[in-house]
């Protein structure tokens, strides 16, 4: 598995923290799933744009 280093403003980190704290879970496992999440969307964007 990589590594990244990233800033994340207070109030993001905060909120990956309170969210991290209610469930049991990682920061990590969140940024893992929002990264992936996200990444499914803009694979999806640039493929149908080059369709075009």
């Amino acid at each position: 598995m990589g590594a990244v280093s990233i800033r994340l403003p207070d109030d993001v980190s905060q909120r990956l923290q309170n969210l991290a704290q209610m469930t049991g879970r990682s920061k990590t496992y969140y940024m893992v799933e929002a990264i992936r999440e996200h990444l499914d969307d803009l694979e999806d964007l640039y493929l149908a744009e080059q369709r075009l």
